[in-house]
């Protein structure tokens, strides 16, 4: 372990975050909302003590082990989320406690979209567009924007990549790292302006499509309104949100070769996308038939914001409309249940992800296959693709971690007192990324203890990480020589 490499890293990483604070107060200047100084001293905190770790470190090794990677990683989620709730804990707009400001961080950098917050309508704009930022942020990942950067400080950044993108199958769309991570942002960054763009000309304010392509773009679900998308009430706006939510849903390297070879192939010769599509589909449809069934309403109004409902929670945004709060029982649960499979690999979805569902019921039924021929050798593909069998183990790995970590998070909020529906949910909400839950967090994570907020904070921390990236560094074997 390369212990001086790590915190030089870490202190670069940590410096260059802290130039993502210039633009929120550039949008307090704007405003004018007495925000300005409490980002600007934020910004100065978070560059010194970046600078802090880096000088005494500033001559070490830069090539980076695999393990240095994951270290680097799971050290700055947990030290990035601190450093960004700063802004929040100097705010005289907020006056939140730290555990409360850490907890909106997380929310925000890991795209779950869990809020502590009350009256958020009334907040400054540059603490709306703050918050909307970080999910931005966080969604294709800091650290996959670090790996396009950091080469021209002097640090590699393959083993960087390799822990921090998500996903049983890596997609390298070029043969550089540093080019592949380039394009992604630059694939992101565009995706977001044709998002802002399409929320303007939907009927929101120049702000508001700003903050909302960001939280989108992302699969975030932070809004700069307490009723979320039902603060609209518009159906335009709804259509624009469920496009972008499906298309970030998707693989982000497909956007990329469909980009460069102007052709929609890439979507059609990829099972995962494909399956994902026809998921959200058959949930959007047995959500607008449930919904019939309740209201005997059925209207181009009421499709598009049932459709707009399942897509939001199925894909892990969390957006809300009025019909979040109007059901419960059966549809929230099968929702929050579909959260579950989240979207494509390579996306900025939450969840298992559709390619390691697909596998895992593939795998399945080939064991059903086995019982009636035992000397059979059936091979598990995707399309054409033959899945060799160390990825089958991986994926059987992720899947029984995944289940131990949400059941025994799961019994700590029981444990602590919260009723079995909140547990749940909460749980489901925040390790899927997905934000919005039931029962006593149907509206906010507000009423739950300290303890249930630190707690949620690592499950959100362990899902946006995928599983393994993070418990892999508690095993002794990863500390051995």
């Amino acid at each position: 372990m390369q212990i001086k490499s790590v915190i030089r890293i870490l202190g670069l990483l940590l410096m260059l975050f802290s130039l993502a604070i210039i633009p929120p107060i550039i949008v307090s200047l704007v405003f004018q909302d007495n925000e300005t100084w409490s980002f600007f001293y934020a910004g100065i905190l978070i560059f010194v003590s970046g600078l802090l770790l880096w000088l005494p470190a500033a001559q070490a090794k830069t090539d980076l082990k695999l393990r240095d990677g994951f270290i680097i990683v799971v050290l700055f989620w947990f030290v990035l989320s601190s450093f960004a709730s700063l802004p929040m804990i100097l705010s005289d707009s907020l006056e939140i406690s730290i555990t409360n400001a850490i907890f909106e961080s997380v929310s925000g950098l890991t795209t779950t979209g869990a809020t502590i917050l009350n009256g958020i309508d009334a907040l400054p704009e540059s603490i709306l567009f703050y918050r909307q930022y970080l999910q931005w942020l966080g969604g294709l990942g800091i650290i996959v924007l670090a790996v396009a950067v950091l080469p021209m400080l002097g640090v590699g950044g393959m083993q960087l990549y390799k822990a921090e993108v998500a996903g049983p199958i890596k997609n390298k769309i070029t043969p550089r790292i540093t080019e592949t991570a380039k394009w992604l942002w630059i694939v992101y960054l565009t995706m977001t302006i044709l998002c802002g763009l399409g929320y303007y000309f939907a009927g929101m304010t120049i702000f508001d499509s700003i903050c909302h392509s960001f939280s989108t773009i992302a699969i975030g679900g932070f809004s700069t309104h307490d009723a979320s998308f039902g603060f609209y009430d518009n159906q335009w706006i709804e259509l624009v949100a469920i496009i972008f939510m499906l298309a970030a849903g998707l693989n982000f390297s497909l956007h990329y070769l469909a980009f460069k070879n102007k052709s929609i192939q890439a979507y059609k010769d990829d099972n995962e996308s494909f399956s994902f599509i026809f998921i959200t589909i058959f949930i959007s449809i047995l959500t607008i038939l449930y919904i019939y069934q309740l209201t005997s309403e059925m209207n181009t109004r009421e499709i598009i914001r049932n459709t707009f409902y399942a897509v939001s929670i199925s894909t892990t945004t969390g957006f809300t409309n009025a019909n979040y709060f109007n059901y419960v029982g059966f549809l929230p649960i099968l929702l929050i249940l579909f959260s579950f499979v989240g979207g494509c690999a390579g996306s900025t979805a939450g969840g298992m992800k559709v390619i390691r569902v697909i596998l895992l019921l593939k795998q399945g039924y080939r064991e059903l296959i086995r019982l009636i021929h035992p000397n059979s050798k059936i091979k598990v593909k995707v399309g054409n693709s033959a899945i060799n069998e160390r990825t089958l183990e991986t994926i059987w790995g992720f899947f029984a971690i995944y289940v131990f970590v949400f059941f025994t998070v799961m019994l700590l909020l029981m444990l602590s007192g919260l009723d079995f529906l909140t547990s749940f949910s909460a749980v489901a909400a925040t390790i899927n990324n997905l934000g919005p839950g039931q029962g006593e967090v149907i509206n906010n994570y507000s009423n739950l203890t300290d303890v249930n907020k630190w707690i949620l904070s690592f499950s959100m921390i362990v899902g946006r990480l995928e599983i393994f990236t993070l418990l892999v560094i508690f095993t002794p074997d990863f500390w051995r020589k």
